[in-house]
């Protein structure tokens, strides 16, 4: 199957404020995000994306614009890779929302966590987040393989909790345990999915990506490249 790169958005002025953004408006880069954005650019560069699918959030557009406008590749926007919609908590101070008793539940048991709903914001579940994310991509991924082939490579645009659930189905790693995963603004993440299993060849990387060697034409599923190491 193809190569999903997954790429965390950069520093936003939700991220510096301490708030959490969710799909409120007026969240851009802060002057970080932006040294953020250029720094992806020239990261990613290389890789031979056939696509490009971001959440719609500027965040995120304006974290991939620099890379997208230097390869010549369009940005598709998809609101199933857009931020989980938190209801009523959006836009709030997280060290409010961390005193209330609904943050412990999403601290330890999210797949039971309903945000609260809002007249101004949707809500949902991190359940439904971890489902329409993983099936979004999935389905993006073998789109890309049809067109494009086995080895075809493309990125994700998106936010730290959708990444997470992505990260944590290829990994069988079971919802009420994603929180393990980090998942740092600007960083980079690469799935791998086969007929037998995802593979998880890399996790929150800010270094730089070097193109993927394909899988031992020898060895099922490439089994060998992940054992060697690229992840």
């Amino acid at each position: 199957m193809a190569y999903c790169v997954l790429l965390r958005h950069a520093r936003s002025s939700a991220n510096s404020a301490g708030v959490l953004a969710g799909w409120a408006e007026g969240v851009s880069l802060d002057d970080s995000g932006r040294e953020q954005s250029a720094a992806v650019a020239d990261r990613l560069a290389d890789l031979p994306f056939v696509r490009i699918v971001s959440s719609p959030l500027p965040r995120c557009l304006e974290t991939v614009a620099p890379l997208a406008d230097r390869l010549g590749v369009d940005v598709e926007q998809s609101d199933d890779l857009g931020e989980a919609r938190y209801g009523a908590w959006t836009g709030r101070p997280l060290a409010e929302l961390a005193k209330e008793p609904l943050w412990e539940t999403v601290q330890r048991t999210p797949s039971r966590a309903v945000f609260p709903a809002s007249d101004e914001h949707e809500h949902e579940s991190i359940a439904e987040m971890a489902q329409r994310a993983v099936a979004a991509v999935r389905r993006i991924d073998a789109e890309v393989e049809a067109e494009h082939g086995a080895h075809a490579m493309w990125l994700a645009v998106s936010h730290g909790d959708i990444i997470k659930s992505v990260v944590a189905d290829a990994a069988a790693t079971p919802l009420d345990d994603f929180q393990r995963i980090v998942i740092d603004p600007a960083s980079v993440s690469l799935v791998r999915y086969t007929q037998d299993r995802p593979f998880v060849m890399r996790l929150n990387d800010t270094g730089t990506l070097r193109a993927v060697p394909a899988p031992d034409p020898q060895t099922p599923d490439g089994d060998a490249v992940v054992g060697g190491g690229a992840g």
